[in-house]
């Protein structure tokens, strides 16, 4: 959440150009909210295979069967999918909110 409250606040100007160019509040909170869950699955993808190659050496290290759970890996991506969408709407709604005159103003 902390990343995407930085991005409004640095965004704040292009937020209120956009809303004064006449962006509704729907497609603001639809950017931010893509955005958002583009970064949690992308950290769920990096996460998920950093996991997949530290779990195979450890198997190896410790001589033990590797496996792979695919449910578990399904389970993941929704969960960080539905994290990403709870913690980005809180900046998403904070974004859509700003008032374009204020926005412009914001240094």
């Amino acid at each position: 959440m902390n990343i995407m409250l930085v991005t409004v606040t640095e965004r704040t100007r292009e937020i209120g150009l956009r809303k004064a160019l006449g962006a509704k509040k729907k497609i603001i909170i639809n950017q931010f909210l893509t955005e958002a869950v583009i970064l949690t699955f992308s950290g769920g993808i990096i996460g998920s295979l950093l996991g997949v190659v530290t779990s195979y050496f450890i198997a190896k290290i410790i001589s033990v069967d590797f496996t792979i759970s695919l449910p578990a890996i399904i389970l993941a991506f929704f969960v960080s999918g539905v994290i990403g969408i709870i913690f980005g709407w809180y900046p998403a709604k904070k974004a859509s909110d700003l008032q374009p005159i204020e926005a412009l103003r914001y240094e």
